[in-house]
């Protein structure tokens, strides 16, 4: 239930002091009410979050995602599109926004030689810039971003831009920010997106002013014929009515309106003095919001919700960035793995095939018995058999790595092409690795684009508690308003001089241009000021919205602070994994060397007659496991050693990737990975 009161005062009919003494009550009234929505407000303005109150707390304010608004390409969706000046129309046209490219990037097409792709990480990395699908959808985040900023600049609600990061890359490794080679399994946020730039109580608060000016027009024919029933009716009678209307909004919760109504009517009737008669009235009205809505931060804060909005999406696809960079690189170092491992177990059947002919020669001179002729003969077929697992792992591989750095998988060139990736593992100790776990987790901290995007929708939220708090005031608004109306046309040809004593009266022919200089030169004024109080008599719905604004605000508090322990854990997991990742390959290296000094041991007693072929075919397992261990401990060190710095914030630092280039899915300079060593190229 609502008590609502109009108060109009004219100023010709009531005196300046009976004026200024009924104001006076009026807000006085209003500050003595003993409503709940008062006594709630002066207990949230207590209630108003500091994050950096002590009982919070204290972390590094993360660097902001450089440079602010990133855009694909040179269009400012933040700003309108045309102007009033050289085309009025320009405005009314829709927009035009460039059909994405579903082409290859020139760049892979030309690495594409004799049937082959000879691929380096950098140039993997490279084509996913220009090519994945996951970063070209997330570019049209930041327009999207953009628009709610030009729509917040009118006055309206924020629809978001949905920014998140994309995952349908395929093919990618969890690495320590989840699950990896460390010994806990907590999430970094590796992929979580910003997850928070809707909310629920986002929109709480008086809406804010419509700041864009609108003009209404009603224009209307109308012919009448009546029949009459007296002496002042019936006949027939011609109106047009030409009225407009310019509202206009302001930031500081001012709306001013404009009305300017214009009539043209005639009549057969003879008790009208014009015929036609011409009628022009203004009336412009300004009214200002003195509680709910008044002030410009309430009237704009969708305008910084949306900036803040913005800065989420850039940091958002920062994070995009990364998080394919990672994935495409745990693809190649799997691809790396998959061709070691096939040319392993090549190099196993060409050993266990020479093993066999031999043992076949020496069964023909009886110098061997039949049964280790079947031995050979069985490893063969099981060498056979592990090769062509092991190719099909090696194109599965390939095919994972063209869908993330290609866009058309149909191109036929591209289709049959092998992938020989030339880069190999180098396992050269990061700093990384011998800093200490606080200050990686400081660096982490201040550099994370999850706790960028954390932070912001914290304010976000705060922003969200404000309006909220503005919106259990009641309404209050003053308003005041000036008018004038003039009157022209010409003397009536039907007019009934007994109705006037038998004389008419002289009327003048005059135009449109005499009724609207009557409206305006204050010879028929209208003005006066007012008061519109609106008071919510329980305030149950304002008080729950604020009451929810809050919870969520403490909310997002939690999360921030938890985001920070997960990636400190991270950030222990990491390390300690690139610890044991190290250990790994050392220990697999010394096993593989032992194993084929081994081997080759063993053969050289077989050909001498000490040894046996099962032992000879016991040690190429062996070896095989070994090199097989090897290539794993390799493979796994590196996706570690990314996924570190994934949650550290620094693989475009690390890897020389140009964020405004990425943005606009160019690549002017190859990116530069640390700890690879290229291999000669193998025909």
């Amino acid at each position: 239930m609502q008590s609502e009161s109009l108060i109009v005062f004219k100023p010709k009919q009531e005196k300046p002091q009976v004026l200024r003494a009924v104001a006076v009550s009026m807000l006085g009234l209003l500050l003595i009410l003993p409503q709940g929505g008062f006594a709630q407000q002066a207990t949230s303005a207590q209630q108003t979050p500091n994050k950096s109150a002590s009982d919070l707390p204290q972390e590094p304010t993360p660097t902001a995602t450089q440079p602010l608004d990133l855009r694909a390409t040179k269009r400012d969706f933040s700003k309108p599109y045309g102007s009033w000046f050289g085309n009025p129309l320009h405005i009314y046209s829709p927009t035009h926004v460039d059909k994405a490219s579903f082409s290859n990037s020139p760049r892979l097409g030309s690495m594409v030689k004799d049937g082959k792709i000879y691929l380096s990480l950098s140039d993997a990395l490279a084509l996913a810039l220009e090519n994945n699908y996951d970063i070209a959808v997330s570019r049209y985040y930041m327009d999207l971003a953009d628009l709610d900023i030009l729509r917040a600049k009118a006055g309206s609600s924020l629809l978001g831009s949905g920014a998140t990061v994309n995952e349908s890359t395929q093919g990618g490794y969890t690495s320590t920010s989840g699950v990896g080679g460390g010994p806990g399994g907590a999430t970094g946020g590796s992929a979580a997106g910003t997850g928070g730039l809707t909310i629920t109580a986002s929109g709480a608060g008086p809406q804010p002013a419509q700041t864009d000016p609108v003009l209404t027009g009603t224009i209307t024919f109308d012919r009448q014929h009546a029949p009459s029933t007296s002496f002042f009716s019936g006949g027939s009678s011609t109106t047009n009515t030409y009225n407009f209307t310019l509202t206009q909004g302001f930031v500081t919760g001012t709306n001013f309106q404009f009305a300017f109504d214009n009539t043209y009517s005639a009549t057969s009737n003879g008790t009208s003095l014009y015929s036609p008669q011409i009628n022009s009235n203004f009336k412009a009205t300004v009214t200002q919001h003195l509680l709910q809505g008044a002030g410009i931060w309430v009237n704009r804060r969708y305008v910084y919700q949306a900036q803040n909005n913005r800065r989420i999406t850039d940091s958002t696809f920062r994070q995009q960035i990364m998080y394919t960079m990672n994935q495409v690189e745990n693809i190649y170092w799997g691809l790396v793995n998959s061709y070691e491992d096939v040319q392993a177990k090549e190099r196993a059947l060409e050993q266990s095939s020479k093993l066999a002919s031999d043992n076949r020669k020496q069964l023909e001179v009886g110098s061997m018995a039949p049964l280790d002729v079947v031995n050979a003969d069985s490893t063969v077929a099981t060498d056979k058999q592990a090769l062509i697992s092991s190719q099909s792992t090696l194109n599965y591989q390939q095919q994972i790595l063209k869908q993330a750095i290609a866009r058309n998988l149909n191109d036929p060139s591209l289709i049959a092409a092998a992938i020989i990736p030339t880069d190999r593992v180098s396992i050269e100790e990061i700093p990384e690795e011998k800093q200490s776990v606080d200050e990686l987790a400081q660096k982490a901290f201040a550099t994370s684009p999850v706790i960028e995007q954390a932070t912001l929708t914290l304010k976000n939220d705060e922003i969200s508690l404000k309006g909220a708090k503005n919106g259990l005031l009641p309404t209050l608004d003053v308003y005041g308003y000036l008018g004038g109306q003039g009157t022209a046309g010409s003397e009536n040809k039907n007019l009934n001089c007994s109705f006037y004593g038998g004389t008419c009266p002289t009327i003048p022919s005059t135009g449109y241009g005499t009724a609207v200089g009557n409206a305006f030169n204050n010879s028929a004024p209208d003005k006066g000021i007012g008061f519109n109080v609106t008071i919510p008599i329980r305030n149950r719905q304002a008080q729950a919205l604020q009451a929810q604004a809050l919870i969520e605000y403490r909310q997002a508090e939690l999360k921030l602070e938890q985001l920070y322990t997960q990636i400190r854990i991270s950030v222990v997991n990491a390390q300690f994994a690139l610890t044991n990742d190290r250990a790994q390959v050392m220990a697999a290296t010394a096993a593989r060397d032992f194993n084929q000094q081994s081997y080759d041991s063993e053969v050289k007693k077989l050909k001498l007659g000490a040894s046996t072929t099962a032992s000879v075919l016991q040690q190429e397992r062996n070896l095989a496991s070994a090199q097989n261990a090897l290539l794993q401990a390799q493979a796994t060190y590196a996706k570690d050693r990314a996924g570190l710095y994934q949650i550290l914030g620094e693989t475009l630092d690390k890897y020389g990737i140009n964020l405004v280039d990425s943005a606009a899915g160019v690549v002017n300079a190859n990116p530069i990975i640390p700890g690879v060593q290229t291999t000669p190229q193998q025909k």
